[in-house]
């Protein structure tokens, strides 16, 4: 069974969206970049409304993230 965490999106870039762990910003590591499209279809939101959300997501067994949704 996965593990669930809490991240937030900084911002999005061309077509990806910098997420980053939903934790103090000391606390932080390099933000990680992932296809803003999918994020966005699997909260119902566009691409423009996610920059600053909080969301959750599943980590997969390479560590990437999957399974958006709003936290």
């Amino acid at each position: 069974m996965s593990e669930r965490v809490n991240v937030k999106v900084l911002l999005v870039v061309g077509d990806q969206a910098e997420i980053v762990a939903d934790v103090p910003a000391e606390e932080r590591t390099e933000p990680v970049r992932y296809a803003a499209a999918e994020i966005a279809e699997a909260v119902g939101l566009t691409v423009q409304d996610l920059p600053g959300l909080r969301l959750t997501a599943d980590v997969c067994d390479d560590d990437r993230l999957s399974g958006w949704h709003l936290a």
